[in-house]
């Protein structure tokens, strides 16, 4: 499945990764299978990924959870609780 992955305010900075085109490697229904394949990457993933950070989640520009469903072509964007202008 092919999704478009975007990292927005201090997470991009920790990831420095804006934004990224991915092939998921393993089958996923939910936002929570691509974070499970991210933190698999280690390092920094696995820190700005863990359980028990603060961060939300968009899926096609609409706000999500970790059970919202993904299809191929999704744009999913992960970012702080609070971002400024």
């Amino acid at each position: 499945m092919k999704l478009t992955l975007l990292y927005f305010a201090s997470l991009r900075e920790r990831l420095e990764c804006p934004m990224e085109r991915v092939e998921m490697t393993v089958p996923t229904e939910n936002v929570a299978g691509i974070v499970a394949q991210l933190r698999r990457r280690g390092g920094i993933w696995d820190e700005a990924f863990a359980p028990g950070r603060a961060w939300r989640i968009s899926v096609n520009q609409r706000m999500g959870t970790l059970d919202s469903p993904v299809a191929e072509g999704d744009e999913i964007a992960f970012f702080p609780p609070v971002t400024g202008g």
